[in-house]
């Protein structure tokens, strides 16, 4: 069996990821914060992964930083950049053939209109996070063409399972106390998940694949939702029972605007759809089992 090296495998992501890729039958070798320590590119990655043919990288920073933090962005960069550079030389020094990078489909931007978005599109990203994410990506990019690395490159929307972090862990905890969620009317948005059933089972294909070198690939489970249906898919997948009060999208927009909100206007009201089609015709793969 070859040795596949996951990190972040203590994480949301990583471990659903570890777990699938051990059950089909890898090697599964588990990478934590207690081996790297705090991500950086300083981080030392080579004795880590010695011997492993495949590296899939799911760790990162992802979620919001205290607001006393001056510079977001400057620890965004240490942490989604420039330890997944470090990672990608120490790979390449190794003589590990392939390292699949889980970045994130705000690489594209925050929200789609006419059209959804698709690998082929010029990247907008907006956030700290997703500008780390897009200039690791960019990183890669060379260190593949200097070294003949095998890169993979994967950008998911929102993950929901069970136990989520996030914005998703917000609204479950909210559930889980029976507070009313005003979003018995926002049925009309459409936003694309990806579960960590499908997202794994991509990384699998990924592994192996000689069709998915040197490719962005996004994913999801090719079903949109709105709002509503994210909590009530949520709420199911975590065994709660959502309770929801009928406030129009408009006034929940409005109250958003007017104490700043925007980002979570967009995230709440707003649309995320994603094409996937290339994704299932360069590989010959299907979401397995969309929620």
């Amino acid at each position: 069996m070859s040795v596949v090296v996951v990190t972040g495998a203590s994480g949301f992501m990583g471990r659903a990821v570890a777990d699938a890729l051990a059950a089909s039958g890898h090697d599964v070798r588990r990478l934590t914060r207690a081996e790297t320590g705090d991500l950086s590119g300083a981080t030392d990655w080579g004795p880590l992964i010695a011997g492993a043919a495949c590296v899939v990288h799911c760790a990162a920073r992802a979620h919001a930083l205290d607001d006393r933090v001056a510079d977001p962005l400057a620890i965004f960069r240490s942490v989604n950049r420039d330890a997944t550079l470090a990672l990608a030389h120490a790979a390449a020094r190794a003589k590990v053939g392939r390292l699949i990078f889980v970045s994130s489909i705000h690489v594209n931007g925050g929200e789609t209109n006419a059209t959804r978005f698709a690998a082929t599109d010029t990247p907008a990203p907006q956030s700290p996070y997703a500008i780390a994410k897009w200039e690791a990506e960019q990183g890669l990019k060379l260190i593949a063409a200097e070294t003949g690395l095998d890169v993979v490159i994967i950008r998911p929307p929102l993950v929901i399972g069970a136990d989520p972090k996030g914005n998703l862990a917000t609204l479950l905890k909210l559930m889980r106390a029976g507070a009313p969620l005003p979003f018995a009317m926002v049925t009309h948005n459409r936003r694309d998940l990806v579960s960590l059933t499908t997202l794994a089972d991509l990384i699998g294909v990924c592994i192996a694949h000689p069709a998915a070198v040197g490719q962005t690939l996004l994913v999801s489970d090719g079903v949109a939702r709105s709002t509503r249906d994210i909590c009530t898919t949520l709420a199911r997948l975590n065994g709660v029972h959502p309770r929801f009060l009928p406030v129009p999208p408009a006034l929940i927009g409005l109250v958003l605007s007017l104490f700043g909100k925007q980002a979570m206007k967009s995230q709440l009201l707003g649309n995320l759809e994603v094409d996937i089609g290339a994704t299932k015709s360069r590989l010959g793969w299907t979401p397995p089992n969309p929620l």
